[in-house]
């Protein structure tokens, strides 16, 4: 390919949602990297952009029986690179391997990683355990949050913000030592690595979306699913109490994140279960408590946090953690931020800290150590 040429590049879908989604501060990533170089792929990663949105158009196309196209000009000004694109900043099966490899190594005492099943085509699905070996309170028992990310495939913000509360657990910060002396955090990076591997955008191998199949998850079918519904109900009847169960998701359509919650008819469980958002809005400055509902809608039925609601406790707390595949509104700011890979982090490191304000907040925490919620945000209350 000549370079500096402009070519315009037309990408058919069925999708009508996307004619809401590519608009200023939404459209397609690219990169461009050296042909066969690895080293410079990973330079380049920290600057893959959007592309202006004067050159993205999204319309019917007569040409194609009235289906959606979007199109977007592109100038290639180097010959001999490499240019990829994607609709967001990808996080695949394989980095997530190289990641939890690279963790694996570091022979932390207060990690475990074990293959918790395997999928369809026998990839691994991974869960990690982190928390301290030692009872520092043998009077007060641990508390048990689980995180699984990655059931839509296509939803990659969710692994980086996986990532980030991974990075930060597992980190000699204060707040992490002292959430790691208390709370048993289990979490599922990847719950549908077919899926992810395979570049689907919702569905598993078999076409299923697994968050509609909680209920009745097939073992043959359905085998990470499955498998991670069998822990949480064999932790749900151990001693150790399941608290929190916190779905990692991407959204297409809403700005910053936000949270999905259940409805309940006790208004003191609707005020508890309202706490962690709250507290999250108070700490991550991308976080909207306005954008967190709580519902009960028909077409959820299906999905983890329903599902779980209705098996676990009225002491246990169940939430989708939503995020926007495209940007966020700051306090105070007239225009949207775009996401980028390491501000999904950050959030994900927002969230694990959020863990200590909350259990402060409940009294199952008692140190010195200072607040981790650092501004007032008025909008969270």
């Amino acid at each position: 390919m000549l370079a500096s040429r402009v070519v315009t590049l037309d990408v058919l879908t069925a999708s009508v949602n996307l004619s809401l989604t590519f608009s200023s501060d939404r459209t397609p990533v690219t990169l461009a990297s050296e042909y066969g170089s690895t080293s410079q792929w990973r330079m380049c990663r920290k600057h893959r952009q959007r592309l202006p949105a004067k050159n993205v158009y999204y319309y019917r196309c007569p040409d194609h029986r009235r289906n959606y196209v979007m199109s977007f000009a592109f100038c290639f000004d180097r010959e001999d690179d490499v240019y990829q694109f994607a609709y967001c900043y990808p996080y695949t099966y394989t980095r997530l391997q190289h990641y939890l490899d690279s963790l694996e190594r570091r022979n932390l005492d207060y990690l475990q990683r074990e293959q918790l099943g395997l999928s369809v085509q026998q990839r691994r699905l991974d869960l990690l355990t982190i928390t301290s070996t030692a009872q520092q309170n043998p009077e007060k028992q641990k508390k048990l949050v689980v995180l699984p990310a990655r059931v839509h495939p296509g939803e990659s913000p969710a692994s980086f913000i996986c990532q980030g509360v991974i990075d930060f657990l597992v980190s000699q910060h204060p707040v992490a030592v002292i959430l790691r002396d208390h709370v048993i955090f289990k979490i599922v990076p990847m719950l549908n690595p077919d899926g992810v591997y395979l570049g689907n955008y919702r569905c598993s191998l078999m076409g299923f979306d697994l968050n509609r199949h909680w209920q009745e998850p097939s073992p043959w079918i359905h085998p990470t699913l499955h498998a991670v519904k069998q822990l949480i109900v064999q932790l749900s009847q151990d001693a150790v109490g399941l608290e929190f169960y916190i779905d990692v998701h991407a959204h297409s359509t809403m700005i910053n994140g936000f949270m999905y919650g259940n409805v309940f008819e006790e208004e003191e469980r609707v005020q508890r279960q309202a706490v962690f958002p709250r507290l999250l809005c108070q700490n991550a400055p991308d976080f909207s408590f306005s954008n967190t509902s709580f519902n009960r809608d028909v077409v959820k039925a299906g999905t983890g946090r329903r599902f779980l609601g209705g098996l676990l406790d009225d002491m246990s707390y169940c939430y989708t953690l939503e995020v926007s595949f495209y940007s966020y509104m700051a306090a105070g700011s007239t225009a949207p931020v775009p996401y980028t890979e390491d501000t999904y982090m950050k959030l994900g490191r927002n969230v694990a800290r959020t863990f200590l304000d909350y259990y402060r907040h409940n009294n199952f925490i008692d140190d010195n150590k200072p607040q981790t919620t650092n501004h007032i945000n008025r909008s969270c209350f």
